[in-house]
């Protein structure tokens, strides 16, 4: 069955990365739904691009876990279960936390002006109500706080699964009634660091992943097939932070 790949012809510059980056686009915008079958030919007529191209671009994507492989010959969306969904999100809690609270500590006035920035940025996409651009400066705060934890092997683990929390962070908006709601989530946790309070910055970017997380899991449970029991270390990891203070 063909796929829903947005019609349009590529242009044959980089034709690889053009490749990767539309069909990217796809997937973290909706237009190609979770365990949706991905068809090498049917993509390479509607993009007009070789079958090879197209194969080369599904495998960079299956790198970065938004598409799988099915018996070495067919190719589709990875499904975001709600165990899935919950591994990402407790994983990107750990490195988040992390890099704030390495962020907060070495805080300088340079750092201060692009994270507010970076907050100016997602306050703008909240109020042109554009979900694809909410979703997107909402993933660049989160990217910016990665990078000026300036910790070389957490910035090179979060890259693995980049991609990922870039398709949690627009499933989890989508599921917030006001695009209001957002800026709000994120400004104690920029004021934390800005402030250089380290302990704050992590505890409250820790309940901000998991919240959301929660949130999201509780949806892919209500509204689809999903039988999977409770994750198995979320009441654990829950109570932990509790106990902890984080």
């Amino acid at each position: 069955m063909p796929t829903n790949a947005a019609k349009g012809k590529i242009s044959r510059q980089s034709l690889g990365k053009q490749a990767v980056d539309h069909l990217r686009g796809q997937i973290l915008s909706g237009h190609l739904a979770s365990g949706e079958r991905l068809v090498e030919t049917a993509i390479a007529e509607e993009v007009g691009l070789s079958r090879s191209t197209i194969r080369g671009a599904l495998a960079e994507l299956a790198h970065e876990g938004l598409v799988t492989q099915v018996a070495y010959t067919k190719w589709m969306v990875s499904e975001l279960t709600a165990e899935a969904a919950w591994d990402l999100y407790t994983l990107r809690s750990a490195l988040e936390g992390l890099a704030v609270r390495l962020a907060a500590s070495q805080v300088t006035a340079e750092h201060i002006e692009r994270i507010r920035k970076a907050q100016r940025n997602l306050e703008k996409a909240a109020r042109k109500d554009d979900k694809a651009a909410l979703a997107e400066a909402d993933f660049a705060l989160h990217e910016l706080l990665i990078e000026l934890s300036g910790n070389a092997q957490l910035m090179k683990h979060y890259r693995l699964i980049e991609q990922q929390v870039r398709l949690l962070i627009a499933s989890s908006n989508s599921l917030i009634a006001a695009a209001a709601d957002v800026v709000a989530q994120h400004k104690p946790i920029v004021d934390a660091i800005c402030a250089g309070d380290e302990d704050a910055a992590e505890a409250l970017m820790r309940e901000h992943s998991l919240g959301e997380g929660r949130r999201l899991v509780d949806h892919i449970r209500a509204t689809t097939s999903d039988g999977h029991p409770p994750h198995p270390t979320e009441e654990a990891v829950t109570r932990s932070r509790v106990t902890n203070g984080t």
